[in-house]
């Protein structure tokens, strides 16, 4: 996995304090309840903007769309459930707010390069040494370094897999 955005974008600092704030209000929303669907209208009512206007301070604060940002939220509570539960994938996929296992899996499967399966097994095998690490390095800077990264969107990364383009 590559490293995500950075939690504020540099068109973050002018946007106004209020915006911000009430962006913010939005972004604790989708963190605190995942796997409920956000569509753009419901997130504009936390925020008390325009779905217009919330879609594009959202981008611009935090360098990734409402929807994006959703989903790596939804592939990082999936990567943690694998890693830390016995629970079968179909059980994981519905918690984390997918409608279809298919839908999980493939897009799971772009995100991280690995079947919800296979990421379980490598978590699994890389568990003793992360918990030496995890004694020097802070919970939250080891969640950062692990968070998948949506930077562009999923169907133009299969496309350019698919041409043979690497991303930069």
């Amino acid at each position: 996995m590559t490293k995500n955005a950075p939690l504020l974008s540099p068109a973050a600092v002018q946007t106004p304090p209020e915006l911000l704030r009430r962006l913010l209000r939005a972004k604790d929303r989708m963190d605190a309840a995942s796997q409920e669907a956000w569509p753009v209208e419901r997130l504009a009512r936390v925020s008390k903007v325009s779905a217009t206007h919330f879609a594009h301070a959202f981008r611009e604060a935090f360098g990734l769309p409402p929807h994006r940002y959703l989903l790596t939220r939804r592939i990082e509570r999936a990567l943690a459930l694998l890693r830390d539960t016995e629970l079968p994938v179909t059980d994981i996929a519905f918690q984390t707010g997918w409608e279809s296992l298919g839908s999980f899996g493939r897009t799971f499967r772009d995100i991280t390069g690995l079947s919800p399966t296979a990421a379980r097994a490598q978590a699994r095998a890389r568990a003793p040494q992360e918990a030496r690490t995890l004694a020097l390095v802070p919970a939250c800077f080891m969640n950062a370094a692990q968070r998948p990264a949506l930077d562009i969107a999923v169907s133009e990364k299969r496309r350019r897999e698919a041409v043979g383009i690497n991303r930069a």
